[in-house]
């Protein structure tokens, strides 16, 4: 699974990388450690009143809630690859209001004697990961919307399974183009889709590497989300 995951990249490099504008205000700086239940940079496409392409940034709040989820319901921030074209609670999200979930990297935590160890996964060449997510939006009191995402996760590969069975899915600089695009997609589209996505993000999840990190990341009450040190490399003895 993906349960914290880093952002590295301010608000104008986001926007460098992406060729991106802000929904609306849009300010970004450097965080180490994303949690649940937080606002956090998503990208999406639409085409505007003038019938041209828009590529935006903006916030959502990591887990997912469809308008028609009880209030108390789950709250799911991953979305299993095998079934996410396909299963009642995502299946409409992803035949039409896919994003990209951008990150640096994320943690994951093996179980030991003295207790939890954190890693942290990330590409070799320290580029920017895009990981394929999924959004719904309910109305807000102010009149707007209350964007929500989860992030698609499939079996690990590599360095990542060596931590943990699961991973989120990324996607390469070309499927992204198709994965952002807007529009409803019918049942064979779905399908191909859903197959470039296990094809690129298999490929892409070769190219991690993985090393761990200082327990202070363990606890997201006491830890300073923008301390680089989070994700130093750490000698284990």
């Amino acid at each position: 699974m993906c349960g914290r995951y880093v952002l590295e990249v301010d608000a104008a490099g986001l926007m460098r990388a992406y060729a991106a504008q802000p929904s609306k205000e849009f300010d970004w700086d450097p965080v180490f450690s994303v949690a649940p239940r937080t606002n956090a940079p998503v990208v999406r496409e639409h085409v505007d009143e003038d019938g041209e392409l828009q590529r935006t940034l903006e916030f959502a709040r990591w887990g997912f809630q469809p308008a028609w989820a009880k209030d108390k319901g789950p709250r799911p921030i991953n979305a299993r690859f095998e079934t996410a074209a396909t299963n009642g609670m995502f299946r409409a999200a992803f035949a039409s209001s896919r994003a990209v979930v951008p990150m640096s990297g994320y943690y994951e935590w093996v179980d030991t004697e003295s207790g939890k160890q954190p890693y942290y996964v990330h590409a070799t060449d320290e580029h920017q990961l895009h990981a394929a997510g999924l959004t719904t939006a309910l109305k807000a009191d102010d009149g707007g919307w209350d964007v929500t995402f989860t992030i698609i996760t499939r079996e690990a590969k590599d360095a990542a399974g060596d931590v943990h069975d699961r991973m989120p899915a990324f996607l390469d600089e070309d499927l992204m183009t198709e994965w952002l695009a807007p529009g409803k997609l019918d049942a064979d589209d779905r399908e191909r889709l859903h197959g470039a996505l296990g094809d690129v993000s298999e490929r892409l999840a070769a190219e991690l590497i993985t090393h761990p990190v200082d327990r202070a990341v363990n606890n997201v009450r006491t830890l300073d989300r923008t301390d680089p040190s989070l994700i130093a490399p750490l000698m284990l003895g």
